[in-house]
């Protein structure tokens, strides 16, 4: 009897083994195909290569002249109109003595003539450095005084903006407007229409290498002032490239690009993913969660670029019959959280995402070529020398690497988390840029890792990585806290905080408390009708350990973000828990009353060290 039955069941669990050992091929499959589609585009480049990123697009164009290339508000160029409208730029800019390696700042929200005005730039040598159109004041000033930029191209929107913030500037650059110009300004529309629509002759780039600075684009500076990325050819190569090879794009996929294009994901990756390959860009002057799927509809498009928050203002927002209605086959771009990420497959009907990880001035890409649900990307084992990162343990109170008793950095094994880390130098993809300050640059390099005079880029990312070889993303150094003796990941809270009903979205970080070690949790939360805070506070207790649970919460009609949809905690950090600076609901989680209202006596007890934290 036991011989009989345990036929069936060997045979079952053989099949199950069958059935797992398909989906594990299959998905080694998946990924070797997107890592050598993305090789095959990069292995080219060299940071000694004459081949420039305006060679790269000129190809594009000679290839595709007539072909749609760019929509924006109603209007379409083709690559041939694209590079007339550059030709000019670069014209212009010789016209107005501007030399090789001089820069001009781009201070544009997106419009049809961002990129032009780059790639005609690049032509002639120039870098263009491309200003954050939502700031102003001292951080545009800031921006301005370190691009050392001559001039400025501005449109209607932002030169009223540059004006006030023109007595901050050191030497203020000659301000070109895109419209009808007063003043001081300069009628740039007017002066490319003297300007020849022919390519400048090639000899003005001899002896120009993809090693030279093709751009400048700044950090988000969401903990101080922003900080100048250097993007040399090479590495505007690397984004364009390495996209039109890792999205698959063919000449027929239109890319919606509600991101702004001063920052490489719009800017670099998803204008690569299109225009290197024939397709076309459907350009928005900014993000609208009302307007995404009635565009992506109308306009036929086929891959939409993301950075997390867009995903998680889609899904925060009520149904709309496009949602699925559309053509969409591939979402790509970075930040999407686990509990986004089905919500975003099931509900809108996206059959593939492409989730990658990089920073602007970076030398770790990586990418989620098989679509394994909340991971970043992937380094397998049997792929490890083809990957320069790795993930070194790493003190949060300190807030520096371990280093062993040989004085070397301690990798971390499967399933702990750690720094990531990226080996410098080897090929164009492990090149590291850094910013035009050396001093900034030279914080960000360990050396002495794993050997004698080895240096390596320091991400300031925890991750840990699973025993296949996939990474998930779990805070930025400096998000995560000690509290009660226990490392707190900001990340993984707050992604508990959102699943609590009427929490629409939630940031979390640290505060100090006077008398107490470490920082306590606080968590800022943007809340719906559905929102009680005593039941939010059984979803806390339930889903979070104790020293997880954030000792205070504050609501806001909104969460202040940066232009690419990073938060601004600065603040944040800096009104504390002091119901003084702070308007609306504010919360203490009291031991035996769970949350109560943090009025002024509160606040005096806690300060005093009357009510124990």
């Amino acid at each position: 009897m036991t011989r009989e039955g345990a036929g069936p069941q060997a045979r079952a669990r053989k099949s199950e083994e069958l059935m797992r050992l398909k989906a594990k091929l299959q998905r080694e499959w998946r990924f070797l195909q997107g890592l050598n589609r993305t090789l095959r585009r990069v292995k080219s480049i060299s940071k000694e290569s004459p081949n420039l990123i305006c060679d790269d697009i000129q190809a594009a164009v000679d290839a595709h002249r007539d072909r749609p290339a760019i929509t924006f508000e109603g209007r379409t160029v083709t690559y041939g109109e694209l590079d007339a409208m550059a030709n000019r730029y670069a014209h212009w800019a010789k016209g107005v003595n501007l030399r090789r390696g001089q820069t001009v700042a781009l201070f544009m929200p997106n419009r049809l003539e961002y990129l032009a005005v780059w790639y005609g730039l690049s032509k002639v040598g120039v870098v263009t450095a491309l200003i954050n159109n939502q700031l102003s004041g001292l951080p545009l000033a800031h921006c301005l005084n370190i691009s050392g930029a001559a001039h400025v191209i501005v449109d209607s929107e932002t030169s009223p903006v540059f004006e006030q913030a023109k007595a901050l500037i050191e030497k203020p650059p000659q301000q070109w407007i895109l419209g009808p110009a007063h003043g001081g300004q300069r009628d740039l529309a007017q002066a490319l229409k003297s300007c020849s629509q022919l390519p400048p002759d090639r000899s003005v780039r001899d002896d120009m290498t993809a090693g030279d600075t093709a751009l400048l684009i700044f950090t988000s500076g969401t903990t101080g002032m922003p900080k100048a990325a250097r993007i040399t050819h090479m590495r505007a190569q690397l984004y364009m490239r390495g996209f039109a090879g890792s999205t698959g794009a063919k000449a027929s996929d239109r890319i919606y690009v509600a991101l702004p294009l001063y920052h490489a994901t719009g800017g670099l990756c998803a204008m690569g993913a299109a225009l290197l390959n024939g397709g076309s860009v459907v350009l928005r002057r900014k993000f609208s969660g009302s307007h995404f799927w009635p565009e992506v509809v109308a306009e036929g498009c086929t891959m939409f670029v993301y950075i997390g928050e867009l995903c998680r203002y889609l899904i925060n927002h009520e149904e709309v019959p496009e949602e699925t209605q559309h053509k969409i086959r591939l979402a790509f771009g970075n930040g999407l959280r686990p509990d986004v990420w089905p919500v975003i497959k099931q509900r809108f009907r996206v059959p593939e995402i492409l989730e990658f990880y990089g920073s602007t001035e970076g030398n770790v890409s990586l990418f989620n070529f098989d679509g394994r649900e909340g991971a970043i990307g992937r380094a397998p084992k049997w792929l490890r020398n083809r990957f320069n990162v790795r993930l070194v343990q790493f003190d949060v109170e300190k807030e520096q690497v371990v280093r062993g008793p040989d004085g070397f950095c301690v990798e971390c094994g499967p399933g702990q988390i750690g720094q990531c880390i990226g080996k410098i130098g080897g090929d164009a993809r492990a090149e590291f840029s850094g910013y035009l300050d050396r001093q900034a640059s030279e914080k960000k390099v360990l050396r002495d890792v794993f050997e004698r005079g080895d240096a390596w880029f320091a991400t300031g990312d925890l991750m840990r990585m699973d025993a296949d070889g996939y990474l998930y993303f779990v805070d930025r150094i400096g998000d995560t806290f000690r509290w009660k003796g226990e490392n707190v990941s900001t990340n993984e809270v707050a992604e508990r905080l959102q699943a609590c009903p009427g929490v629409a979205q939630a940031t979390v970080y640290g505060v100090a408390v006077d008398g107490a070690d470490g920082r306590a949790g606080m968590a800022a939360l943007v809340v719906d009708a559905d929102f009680d805070i005593k039941l939010f506070g059984e979803h806390v207790a339930r889903e979070l350990p104790g020293y997880a649970q954030p000792l205070f919460v504050r609501i806001l009609p909104a969460i202040d973000t940066t232009g690419t949809f990073k938060v601004r905690k600065m603040d944040l950090v800096a009104d504390g828990y002091d119901p003084a600076k702070i308007k609306g609901p504010l919360y203490f989680h009291d031991p035996k009353k769970g949350y109560v209202k943090v009025t002024k006596s509160v606040f005096e007890k806690i300060a005093t060290g009357a009510v124990k934290v």
